[in-house]
C-alpha cells in the first residue's frame, strides 16, 4: 500500500506524470496570492489553510480541479461560463490553456473580506 503524501510538493511528485505541470503552476500562482496561508493536505488534497479553507486543488484523470468553494464559483458565474466548473470547483483540463489571470482573481477573492 502506497502511503498518503504528507505535504503539498509529495502530493505533486505523486500525481500522474501529465498532471504535475498544471499542479506546480497553480501551486504557485496559490502560494503567491495567499503567502499567509499554510499549504497542508486535508481529504487527501492540497489545500490553504489560514484558519480555514481558502481553496485547495487536486489532480483528477484529465484535469487538475481548483477548489476555491462555492461562493467564489457562483461570483466568478459568468467568466467561468466557457469553463467546466461543479458546486465549489473549476476544472482546468491538461490539454487546454492554463486560465492564470481568471484563477488568480478568484484566488484573491477568496481572500477578500466580501467572501
Amino acid at each position: 500500500m502506497k502511503q498518503r503524501p504528507a505535504t503539498i510538493e509529495e502530493y505533486i511528485a505523486a500525481a500522474p506524470p501529465e498532471a504535475r505541470p498544471h499542479l506546480r503552476r497553480l501551486h504557485r500562482i496559490l502560494k503567491t496570492i495567499a503567502p499567509a496561508g499554510t499549504g497542508v493536505i486535508k481529504w487527501n488534497v492540497p489545500v490553504f489553510w489560514d484558519g480555514r479553507v481558502l481553496f485547495g486543488f487536486a489532480a483528477c484523470k484529465q484535469h487538475v480541479s481548483f477548489g476555491p468553494g462555492p461562493a467564489a464559483i457562483r461570483r466568478f458565474a459568468q467568466e467561468l461560463a466557457p469553463h467546466k466548473t461543479g458546486k465549489g470547483t473549476l476544472q482546468i483540463p491538461y490539454d487546454r490553456p492554463f486560465p492564470e489571470i481568471l484563477v488568480r482573481r478568484i484566488a484573491a477573492y477568496c481572500l477578500s473580506p466580501e467572501r
